[in-house]
């Protein structure tokens, strides 16, 4: 009797070898997708935070031009600055807040549009009048809202200036 030598062919994957690789695939597909969804959170917190400092931004521009000014007066959610262009002639800025947004127009300039983007909303604005024996100064607040963010955040800026422009 002849016995013939069966050869095993072990070139293939197992069904445990197979089970045991999905299964890692897996669990590592589901660390790399919570960690992409806290980047993704991570990322919309900066972009909710960048949209809420653009309220520094605002108010810079407006403190910058009361700064120069001889004078100003604020009614109806309109700022109006008396001050100088960089010729010394005089010239007007004019800050408006409407519609959740201050634009600004210049007498010599015209119409610059909003000082806000468009994904930041104004939900605040007042100037108030400080005068001293040495001079007058204004206070600026602001209450800066981002029109990204679902949970209704806001950020609150303060400024006081004092006008230098009649030195």
């Amino acid at each position: 009797m002849m016995f013939k030598k069966i050869k095993k062919n072990n070139a293939g994957y197992s069904l445990v070898e197979t089970i045991f690789y999905v299964a890692l695939f897996a669990i590592l597909s589901v660390a790399l997708l919570e960690v992409m969804i806290t980047m993704t959170g991570s990322f919309m917190q900066t972009i909710i935070n960048r949209n809420l400092m653009q309220g520094s931004v605002v108010i810079e521009n407006m403190s910058r031009e009361l700064k120069q000014a001889n004078n100003f007066s604020f009614a109806s959610n309109v700022l109006t600055v008396n001050t100088k262009d960089s010729s010394g002639n005089p010239k007007t800025v004019i800050f408006t807040f409407a519609n959740s947004n201050i634009s600004v127009q210049d007498s010599v300039l015209g119409n610059l549009g909003n000082l806000n983007p468009s994904n930041v909303s104004i939900n605040y604005f007042s100037v108030s009048s400080i005068t001293t024996l040495k001079g007058k100064a204004a206070r600026i607040s602001l209450r800066v809202h981002s029109n990204n963010d679902s949970t209704d955040r806001t950020e609150d800026f303060y400024n006081t200036v004092v006008l230098r422009g009649d030195y």
